[in-house]
C-alpha cells in the first residue's frame, strides 16, 4: 500500500530551470548587514543570505522524462531529480513538483516510467518541459509504446517501469519511490542539466540504438489488472 506523508507547507518557490527538481526559496532581499569574511572564498555567503538556487544550479544531473498513464491519457514531464535508491530491492527515487499533473497521474495509477535521454535529445527534454504544450501534443510528437501499461519513449538511453512504493511531500515537491518492475538500457551518452542549461559529457558522441524490439528485463513479476 502506498503511503503519503505530508511534510512542510509548500511556499512560493522559483525552480532552478526547465527540468523538474528540488526548488528553492526566492531571494529574501538585501541583507541587514555585511556578511563576515569566510575562508571558502569571495563567492561564499552567510546562511541567512544564501540563495539555495545558486547551490542547486551547480549540481549536475542526468535529464529524464517521467511518464505515466491516466484515464484521460498519458502524462509526462522532464525531470532531473532522479536517483537510484536501492539495488535489493531495486528502487528508484524521483522528485516532482506538487502541482505537476504527472505527479497526480503517478499517484492515481500507482506506476510510472523513467526514460533516460541521450545528449542528442535536448528538443525532447524541452518539449516535455514546456508548460504551453499539453500532454497529448507531447506524446503525439514522440515515439512511444507501452510496457506494463506505462508509456515508454523510443530511442532513449534506457527506461525503467516502476511500481509506486511511497510518496512523501516536502515543501513544494514530492519524493516518489518506485520499485523497478522492468527495465532496458542502450549504449549512448546522457543529456545533462547543469548551471541552468543543458550540457553533455566531453569526448566523441555515441549514438543510441533504436528502442523498438529491445529486450525487457523483468525484475519483479507484475500482474496486470483486467
Amino acid at each position: 500500500m502506498r503511503q503519503v506523508t505530508v511534510g512542510a507547507t509548500p511556499g512560493e518557490h522559483a525552480a532552478a530551470g526547465p527540468p523538474q527538481g528540488p526548488a528553492a526559496p526566492g531571494d529574501a532581499g538585501p541583507p541587514e548587514k555585511e556578511a563576515a569574511p569566510s575562508d571558502t572564498g569571495p563567492s561564499s555567503v552567510a546562511a541567512p543570505e544564501l540563495d539555495c538556487r545558486a547551490f542547486y544550479a551547480r549540481m549536475a544531473g542526468g535529464v529524464t522524462v517521467v511518464t505515466a498513464q491516466g484515464p484521460a491519457g498519458p502524462a509526462g514531464s522532464t525531470v532531473s531529480a532522479v536517483t537510484s535508491l536501492s539495488a535489493d530491492p531495486p528502487l528508484l527515487l524521483i522528485c516532482l513538483g506538487n502541482a505537476s499533473r504527472t505527479l497526480a497521474v503517478v499517484e492515481a495509477s500507482g506506476r510510472f516510467a523513467v526514460n533516460l535521454l541521450a545528449e542528442s535529445q535536448r528538443a525532447r527534454a524541452e518539449l516535455f518541459a514546456d508548460p504551453a504544450v499539453g500532454a497529448a501534443e507531447r506524446f503525439a510528437a514522440t515515439g512511444h509504446r507501452r510496457e506494463l501499461a506505462v508509456p515508454v519513449l523510443a530511442d532513449t538511453l534506457g527506461w525503467a517501469v516502476c511500481l509506486v512504493e511511497d510518496v512523501r511531500r516536502y515543501g513544494d515537491h514530492s519524493l516518489v519511490v518506485g520499485r523497478i518492475a522492468a527495465a532496458h538500457t542502450a549504449v549512448g551518452r546522457p543529456l545533462l542539466w547543469h548551471d541552468r542549461a543543458f550540457a553533455s559529457l566531453g569526448g566523441a558522441p555515441v549514438a543510441a540504438p533504436a528502442l523498438d524490439g529491445a529486450p525487457v528485463v523483468a525484475t519483479r513479476p507484475v500482474r496486470e489488472s483486467s
